[in-house]
């Protein structure tokens, strides 16, 4: 018995220390996102205070998201009294996978498979196929969803 919770234990903590976390700033860019995506057909500007307040998500927390989302070429502001945030394009042609990229300067699972890191063990690693197939799968179904699969 003593073994089989022990094995438990060890699983959960190996699970744990495994799993693979969307970063909070892309939880709340993709929820943006998607409401933006849901409004699109009334062709509105929504200021922050509203989305924020829409979605639950602290006011400066998401000028900074939103500034991101604007400088990946997501989203166009307009400045003055009425203005806020739009979708630069449509949403069937903005994918999941576009969001994070504006969002994040690297998402992959493992460090050897940054872009911006040298990994000694790259030519003889036997894990980094593994990787390399986790990432790849990760990278091919972010790419595979678009704003109008989620909006409501």
């Amino acid at each position: 018995m003593t073994a089989i919770l022990e094995g438990v234990v060890l699983s959960r903590l190996y699970l744990s220390a495994f799993m693979f976390k969307i970063p909070k700033k892309s939880q709340y860019g993709l929820r943006v996102m998607a409401y933006l995506s849901s409004q699109y057909k009334k062709q509105g500007i929504f200021n922050i205070k509203e989305i924020a307040e829409h979605e639950n998500i602290p006011f400066d927390y998401l000028e900074k998201i939103m500034e991101r989302l604007r400088e990946g070429k997501l989203l166009k502001s307009k400045k003055g009294m009425n203005g806020g945030y739009f979708l630069s394009k449509s949403p069937k042609e903005i994918k999941v996978k576009d969001i994070i990229d504006a969002l994040e300067e690297n998402l992959s699972l493992v460090t050897c498979l940054d872009k911006n890191t040298l990994c000694g063990n790259k030519s003889k690693c036997v894990a980094r196929f593994v990787w390399q197939k986790l990432q790849n799968s990760l990278d091919n179904t972010l790419n595979s969803i678009k704003l109008t699969d989620i909006a409501k």
